[in-house]
């Protein structure tokens, strides 16, 4: 089972510009942003990637009024991604079923929410909601996402910072490859624009993006990036062993070719380019890859000035020489959506398999020079032709990096 090979045949997700993958994609490939002003307790309006998605399309009003919105978010793209898939769950096993969905935290909004509500009521407890454990538990948005689709094999949130949407990924594949389930529902989700203690952290540590223009405002290697745009969204997928997605004639959008996550054991906010050097080197040897084999790298990089430059250093030392590697940003977009990061940017990437084309970096108006790769697209997308691989990495603090291989499908 350890050399099963895993496959992606169905996606669902919420982006700030987009609620589905053809509308994410054609977003990316035209260049247009889904970061706006928003709203937020105790701080002037500031720009934020937000999600327009239909939230009662797979839930009633008064589940969700009992749920999150991480949950909804979640609940929305399982059940887009099942259906993408073509994956009847009532033909199949229940049990068989598991739920990964990486987080970089759960239960801020809610407890935010609550100790304001309770404000209004000079702190008198008795007016606190009765659901604030069950929305806080860390577990929540996957658990939300079995109870609305009767799913009653294993589900779990991982908390991986902003390493989490590729560290559900890689965890689906494990679990696949362990038999301990026949498919995964898989990816990241985050609700991070809804709680005002994030926006307020970055900006007590300067790295809190602003500009007159929101859709501007994320300009990640940019000279004037002045850093990040928070940002709320989802992007779950179906994993299928490959025998399995061939047996019932699945689409297959690609293969999972390797994967890698480590630890920088370094700072608790500044990343590390050795230990991001490394964990991509590992997923390439995992793959059995050269780095002359990729065509696409998505990129991380946030917005913030180090750790930019750093994400850039590692990348120069895996791919120098790479005349053939294509580099972008799916953040310039639609900011930073924590743990749905990764897990969105993939699938920003994941149709180049049919097109042949590599969506550009947007607002990067004046590179800063320690961030200048030679392979960056940027303004317009560029075509390759053919895309037979594609590398996404996601880091985190406390030192955490994710990289995702996806390669083309072939038999």
């Amino acid at each position: 089972m350890a050399q099963q090979r895993i496959v992606i045949t169905g996606v669902g997700l919420a982006a700030p510009n987009g609620d589905n993958l053809p509308e994410f994609r054609s977003a990316l490939l035209e260049g247009r942003s889904g970061v706006s002003m928003i709203e937020t307790r105790y701080m002037p309006p500031v720009p934020a990637g937000v999600c327009n998605f239909d939230q009662f399309k797979h839930q009633s009003k008064k589940a969700s009024r009992r749920g999150t919105r991480a949950g909804a978010i979640s609940i929305y793209c399982a059940n887009e991604a099942v259906a993408d898939a073509g994956y009847d769950m009532k033909s199949n096993r229940a049990d068989r079923v598991g739920v990964f969905i990486g987080i970089t935290e759960h239960g801020n909004v809610e407890t935010e929410n609550e100790v304001h509500n309770i404000s209004q009521y000079n702190y008198d407890v008795k007016f606190w909601t009765h659901h604030h454990n069950p929305r806080t538990v860390a577990n929540n948005p996957a658990g939300e996402v079995t109870l609305n689709m009767g799913i009653t094999g294993p589900h779990l949130c991982l908390g991986a910072a902003c390493a989490a949407g590729n560290i559900g990924l890689i965890y689906g594949v494990q679990m696949l490859r362990l038999d301990e389930v026949d498919m995964a529902i898989a990816g990241g989700v985050s609700e991070s624009i809804h709680t005002f203690g994030i926006f307020a952290s970055f900006q007590s540590q300067n790295a809190l993006a602003s500009h007159e223009d929101p859709t501007k405002a994320s300009r990640p290697f940019d000279r004037d990036r002045n850093g990040i745009v928070v940002a709320e969204g989802g992007a779950l997928y179906v994993l299928e062993r490959l025998d399995d997605a061939i047996a019932r004639g699945a689409k297959i959008y690609g293969e999972i070719a390797g994967y890698a996550y480590n630890s920088d054991a370094s700072d608790f906010v500044l990343p590390n380019p050795t230990r991001q050097a490394e964990c991509m080197k590992l997923a390439l040897s995992r793959a059995k890859m050269k780095p002359s084999d990729i065509d696409i790298l998505n990129t991380h990089g946030t917005g913030t000035g180090q750790g930019d430059q750093n994400e850039c250093e590692a990348i120069r030392e895996v791919f120098d020489g790479c005349y053939r590697l294509s580099i972008n940003n799916t953040k310039s977009f639609i900011g930073h959506s924590m743990g749905a990061a990764g897990a969105l940017e993939l699938a920003g990437n994941l149709p180049s398999f049919d097109d042949g084309y590599v969506h550009p970096t947007i607002n990067l108006d004046n590179i800063d020079p320690k961030c200048d790769l030679p392979n960056l697209v940027l303004d317009k997308p560029r075509h390759l032709g053919q895309v037979d691989a594609i590398i996404n990495n996601s880091f985190g603090m406390l030192g955490i990096n994710s990289v995702v291989i996806v390669k083309r499908f072939v038999k």
